[in-house]
């Protein structure tokens, strides 16, 4: 999978918003939470009509919930995280940075 990698972190495409998740809604397409272009996108502040219209061509099928609140949370490479939802509202939890119970 491509990922746009910076400075030793990983760029984690992500909505943090409510309403509809952009990666929980679109777990079918896993490549869209690292998609570099897309990063490239965000962060060159092209207009979310372009970055809707490279969406829709490179995913034809995708749910496009999410797309206008998408954000960029930078994670060490090789650092195990997850994408936790509610109601829409994701967020990046990584791995060393939670509080793990143990039985």
């Amino acid at each position: 999978m491509d990922k746009y990698i910076k400075n030793g972190y990983v760029a984690v495409l992500h909505s943090p918003n409510y309403g509809a998740g952009w990666f929980t809604s679109n777990t079918e397409y896993p490549q869209i939470v690292f998609d570099p272009t897309i990063v490239d996108m965000l962060l060159q502040d092209f207009s979310f009509e372009k970055i809707r219209a490279y969406v829709t061509l490179k995913y034809p099928d995708i749910y496009l919930g999410g797309l206008n609140t998408l954000c960029i949370a930078w994670v060490k490479v090789g650092e195990k995280f997850l994408i936790h939802e509610y109601d829409g509202d994701e967020e990046v939890w990584v791995a060393s940075k939670i509080d793990w119970l143990e039985a």
